[in-house]
C-alpha cells in the first residue's frame, strides 16, 4: 500500500538516522515536499495546514523537519505557506490571550525553526522576542504599574525566548547579530530586576537540618529555573551556539532556502496583567494574587538529581540536557493518550548520544513534581513499564538503580512524594510479577519501628497485597523469608462477638450480636431491628456498647467482600445514622470500624469514607478521631491515620466542586428557560393582537391560536419556575458545603496547632553523656523494635556504668523516634497545606485571627506557610 500524505507528515523523519533509523533525512522530507506540494495543488491546502500545525504542536521535537518543510513549500507556493504563518500567529494570540502554556512555548519554537528556513524574517522574530520582553518588564515594574504578584506570567514569557534560542540562535547571531545582542541584553536586566524563585517548598527532599528538634529550619538550596537556563543559554553562546542535541535538516537545504520570499509576521498583543484589588493590596491579597498566578504559570520541571553526575552531567552538555528534558516532557505531555507511542518516541529522540539516565531523572521529576504531577501517577507507572520493554538491556537496570538511590534518601523525602514513590514501585513490580532484590532491604528489620526506610519497605509491600493478595507476596519474597515480618497480618475481619472470645466479652454483649445476626438472616425490616435495637441494647447496655455490637456485627455480616460492605452501609444506614447522631458517637463508632479491620487499612479507609458519603459520619468527626491520642503516636509509623484523613478532606472538597458545577448547570438552564419565556410571552401577546385585530370570519381560529400561545407561555413561564428553584436549591446545598469545608480546614488546623504546640515546646531527650561508651550516637541503626517503655526501665541488677550505657543510649532512641515523629507530622501538615491551598486561602483571614496567632510555635507556621508559598 502507498503511503498517504497524512502518515508521511506525521511521520516525517523517523526512519532517518537522527531518530535512530538508516533513512536519508533529505530524501525524506524531498519526499514528503513531493506529496504535500501535489495535495496542495489539488486544493486540499487547509487540511494539510490543520494537520501540520497539530503535528507542531504535538510532535514538537519534529519542529526542525517541519519548518524546513514549510521553507520547501514556500519556494513553490508562498500563498499557501502564508495561511501557515497566519495559522501560527493566530495560535500564539490565542495561547497569549488563554495562558495556554505549553502551545506558546512550541509555537515560539516553531516560528525560530521557520525563521531558520527564511520563511519569516530574522527581524520578525526579534520583534516578537522583544514584545514578550517588554511585557515582561511591565509585570514586574511595580512603580510603571507593574503587578509583581504575577512574576510567574513574566518569568515564563522570557522562559519562551531563551527556550527557543538553541532552535535558532546560530541563525540570528548570523544574520542580525545586533538585535540578538539587545534582547539577550534586555533579557539579563530582566534577571537582575526580578525576585529570584525558590522552590524549596516544592523540593522533593528536605535538608537534614529540618526537622523538629528545635534548630532553625534550614532547606536545601534549589536552583532557581529561568536562572539555569540563562546560565546554559550563555555557554552556549560561549560555545558558538554549537549543541548535539537539535538536527539542523535546513542546514543540506541552505542553497535553496536562501532564495526564499519571507512573510510579514504581524504584531502581538500580550495580555494586560491583573491589577491588585486595591491602591495598597494586603499581603493576603497580594498572596492570593501570587497563588493564582503560580497555579496559571506552575514549573514545568524541578529537576530530581537521582544518579552522580559521572552518568549524567559529565556526558551531556548543559544545553543538551535542557533540550532532551524539552523533548522528554513534549512527549510525555502530548502522548498521555498512546502510551505506546509515548514510549516509542521517548526511546528514540533525534540525538546522538545515550540519555537512559537523563530519561528517567526526568520521568521521575513528573512522577514527584510538587504540589501535584501533570498526569495521575499511574500514567507514569504505565511508561516506565513500556520504557523497560522497549530497551530490555538498559532502562531495567537504571529503574533499580534510581529506585536504590531514592531509598537511600527516602529518610529526606517529602512525606506526599514518598507516598506517590511506594505507590509507583508497587504497581511497578506488580508488572513484573513482583520481583525485587529484597535480600538488599533486609536490613530495615534492623531498624526501629519509626525509621523511614523500614516504614518505606513495609508500605511498598502493604500496598502490593492490595493489588495481589497476601500468599502472592509472600511467595515473591521466598529469597528473603526474614522480611515476611513486614507484611501486614492477612485481610481477615476481627470480629470481637465470637464464641473464642467468651472470657473478654460480656455473654450479654455475644447473645446481642448473635441475635441481631439472626434477625438479619431471617431478613427483619429496617424498622423492626431499630425496634429491637431500642428495647434490647439501648435500654440495658448503653449508647457506647450499643454501638460497637451493632458496628462489628453488621459490618462482619457484610465482610465476604467490598460489594457486600456497601449493600450493608446502604440497606442498614438509617440503623448506623441514628445510634450516632452526635460527633463523640460517631467517633466511636470510627473506632468501632478500625477495630473490625483492624488487619486491613485498604478496608477500614474504604469503610469510613462509605460512610462519610452516606452521612452517617462526619468530616469533623473525623478529624477528631485522627487526632486521638492513641492515632497520634502512629504519625511517624503508619499512613493509615493519613489515608483517612487524605479521604475526608478530597470528599469535603469534591462536594463543593460538584455542586458549583450543578450549580452552574442549573443556572445556564435558567437562562435557557427565561429565554424561552420571553419568546413565548412574546408569541402570546403578538396572537393576542392578531386576535383582535382579525375580522369576524377569522376571529375563532385567531382566538384558538392566542389560547394555544398561552397555554405555552404559561408552560414555559412554569418550567422557568422551576428552574429558578433548582438554583435556588443548589445554592444552598453550595452554601451548606461550603460552611462544611469551612469548620472541616479551621478544625483541622487548630488541632495541628494544639499538638504541635505542645509536643514542640518540650525539649528532645538528652543523652545523659555524651562520653558514655560507644554506640550511644548510633541511635537509629542499633536500635531494636522491642525497645518498649518497658524495656526502657533501669534494670536495677546491673552496675551504674551498664546502667548508664543502656540509659543513655535508650534515651537517644527516644530522642530519634521524637526528632521522626515531628518531622513527619510537620511534613504532613506542610503536604496537606500544598494540596489544599486553593481552599486554605479563601480562609486566611479566620486561619490568621484564630490559629495563625503570635501564640502558635514558629515550626508550624513555617510548615503551614511553606505549603502555601506564603511571603510574610
Amino acid at each position: 500500500m502507498s503511503a498517504t500524505w497524512q502518515s508521511l507528515l506525521v511521520r516525517i523523519g523517523e526512519r532517518c538516522a537522527e531518530y535512530g533509523g538508516h533513512a536519508d533525512a533529505e530524501d525524506h522530507i524531498e519526499t514528503c515536499y513531493t506529496y504535500l506540494l501535489r495535495e496542495v495543488q489539488q486544493q486540499h491546502g487547509n487540511e494539510i495546514v490543520t494537520l501540520l500545525m497539530q503535528c507542531v504542536e504535538e510532535l514538537p521535537h519534529k519542529d526542525p523537519l517541519y519548518g524546513t518543510l514549510v521553507g520547501l513549500l514556500n519556494l513553490e507556493d508562498t500563498e499557501f505557506v502564508a495561511k501557515i504563518v497566519r495559522q501560527t500567529h493566530a495560535g500564539i494570540q490565542t495561547a497569549l490571550d488563554t495562558d495556554n502554556r505549553n502551545k506558546l512555548r512550541v509555537l515560539i519554537r516553531f516560528l525560530t525553526v521557520l525563521m531558520c528556513s527564511s520563511v519569516i524574517a530574522p527581524g520578525s522574530l526579534i520583534e516578537v522576542y522583544e514584545s514578550l520582553l517588554s511585557s515582561a518588564a511591565t509585570t514586574i515594574d511595580e512603580d510603571g504599574g507593574g503587578n509583581p504578584a504575577w512574576q510567574p506570567r513574566a518569568d515564563f514569557y522570557v522562559f519562551c525566548i531563551l527556550a527557543s534560542l538553541p532552535w535558532g540562535g546560530m541563525e540570528l547571531a548570523e544574520r542580525v547579530p545586533e538585535e540578538l545582542e539587545r534582547v539577550l541584553n534586555a533579557v539579563e536586566a530582566y534577571l537582575n530586576l526580578r525576585r529570584r524563585t525558590s522552590y524549596t517548598s516544592l523540593a522533593v527532599f528536605r535538608s537534614e537540618d529540618e526537622g523538629g528538634g528545635g534548630n532553625n529550619m534550614k532547606t536545601a538550596e534549589q536552583e532557581d529555573n529561568l536562572e539555569d537556563l540563562w546560565s546554559r543559554i550563555q555557554a552556549l553562546l560561549q560555545n558558538g551556539w554549537k549543541l548535539d542535541s537539535i538536527p539542523k535538516p535546513h542546514l543540506v537545504f541552505e542553497a535553496r532556502l536562501a532564495t526564499n520570499q519571507s512573510h510579514e509576521f504581524a504584531p502581538l498583543s500580550t495580555p494586560e496583567t491583573p491589577k491588585p484589588l486595591t491602591p495598597k493590596p494586603t499581603e493576603i491579597e497580594l498572596g492570593r494574587q501570587r497563588q493564582e498566578a503560580e497555579q496559571r504559570f506552575p514549573p514545568r520541571i524541578i529537576r530530581l538529581r537521582i544518579f552522580p553526575s559521572s552518568k549524567t552531567d559529565d556526558k551531556i552538555a548543559p544545553i543538551d540536557r535542557f533540550v532532551v528534558e524539552e523533548y522528554l516532557l513534549d512527549v510525555l505531555f502530548y502522548l498521555n493518550g498512546c502510551r505506546k507511542e509515548c514510549a516509542a518516541y521517548m526511546v528514540g529522540l533525534p540525538v546522538p548520544f545515550r540519555y537512559e539516565y537523563l530519561m528517567a531523572e526526568t520521568v521521575f521529576s513528573q512522577l514527584l513534581l510538587l504540589p501535584k504531577p501533570p498526569f495521575q501517577p499511574i500514567y507514569y507507572t504505565v511508561v516506565m513499564v513500556d520504557l523497560c520493554k522497549a530497551l530490555p538491556g538498559a532502562f531495567p537496570a537504571v529503574v533499580a538503580g534510581a529506585v536504590r538511590a531514592l531509598f537511600s534518601r527516602v529518610v529526606l523525602m517529602d512525606v506526599e512524594c514518598r507516598t506517590r514513590l511506594v505507590q509507583w514501585l508497587s504497581h511497578h513490580l506488580s508488572n513484573f510479577q513482583f520481583v525485587w532484590p529484597w535480600e538488599e532491604w533486609a536490613f530495615v528489620l534492623d531498624l526501629p519501628k519509626w525509621s523511614p526506610q523500614r516504614l518505606f519497605a513495609k508500605e511498598v509491600l502493604e500496598t502490593e497485597v492490595r493489588l495481589a493478595y497476601w500468599d502472592k507476596i509472600k511467595e515473591s519474597m521466598a529469597a528473603t523469608p526474614r522480611l515476611v515480618e513486614l507484611l501486614p497480618p492477612k485481610n481477615t475481619p476481627s470480629f470481637k462477638y465470637t464464641a473464642e472470645n467468651k472470657g473478654v466479652v460480656s455473654e450479654a454483649e455475644l447473645a446481642l450480636s448473635v441475635e441481631l445476626t439472626g434477625m438479619v438472616r431471617a431478613k427483619k425490616t429496617v424498622r423492626e431491628i431499630q425496634v429491637w435495637i431500642d428495647e434490647r441494647i439501648l435500654s440495658s447496655q448503653g449508647q457506647l456498647t450499643a454501638i460497637d455490637v451493632i458496628v462489628q456485627t453488621l459490618l462482619y455480616i457484610g465482610s465476604k467482600s467490598f460489594t457486600h460492605t456497601v449493600t450493608v452501609l446502604e440497606k442498614y444506614g438509617q440503623i448506623f445514622r441514628k445510634i450516632a447522631p452526635d460527633q463523640s458517637l460517631q467517633i466511636a463508632m470510627i473506632e468501632a470500624v478500625v477495630r473490625l479491620w483492624r488487619n486491613s487499612a485498604q478496608m477500614s479507609a474504604i469503610v469510613i469514607d462509605r460512610m462519610m458519603g452516606y452521612r452517617m459520619v462526619s468530616n469533623l468527626a473525623i478529624v477528631a478521631w485522627v487526632f486521638r491520642a492513641e492515632n497520634v503516636c502512629q504519625f511517624h509509623t503508619s499512613g493509615r491515620v493519613w489515608e483517612i484523613l487524605r479521604n475526608a478532606i478530597n470528599k469535603t472538597n469534591n462536594r463543593t466542586v460538584d455542586l458549583r458545577k450543578d450549580k452552574a448547570s442549573a443556572e445556564n438552564l435558567l437562562k435557557i428557560a427565561s429565554a424561552a419565556t420571553a419568546k413565548a410571552q412574546a408569541k402570546w401577546e403578538e396572537a393576542v393582537a392578531l386576535a383582535e385585530d382579525a375580522e369576524e370570519s377569522a376571529a375563532a381560529p385567531a382566538r384558538a391560536k392566542a389560547d394555544w400561545a398561552r397555554t405555552v407561555a404559561d408552560k414555559a413561564k412554569d418550567e422557568e419556575s422551576s428552574a429558578q428553584e433548582t438554583v435556588e436549591a443548589k445554592e444552598a446545598l453550595l452554601s451548606r458545603a461550603l460552611l462544611e469545608q469551612e469548620a472541616l480546614f479551621l478544625a483541622l488546623y487548630q488541632s495541628f496547632a494544639d499538638l504541635l504546640n505542645e509536643r514542640l515546646s518540650k525539649p528532645l531527650p538528652d543523652v545523659v553523656d555524651s562520653t558514655i561508651g560507644d554506640g550511644v550516637q548510633g541511635g537509629a541503626e542499633e536500635a531494636h523494635d522491642d525497645l518498649g517503655p518497658a524495656a526502657m526501665e533501669l534494670d536495677i541488677n546491673n552496675g551504674d556504668g551498664d546502667n548508664r550505657r543502656r540509659n543513655a543510649r535508650k534515651t537517644s532512641v527516644r530522642a530519634q523516634e521524637e526528632e521522626e515523629w515531628r518531622r513527619c507530622t510537620l511534613g504532613y501538615l506542610r503536604a496537606i497545606s500544598r494540596e489544599y491551598c486553593n481552599e486554605v486561602w479563601l480562609l486566611i483571614e479566620k486561619l490568621d485571627a484564630a490559629i495563625f496567632t503570635d501564640t502558635i510555635h514558629p515550626l508550624v507556621l513555617e510548615a503551614t506557610y511553606s505549603g502555601l508559598r506564603r511571603i510574610t
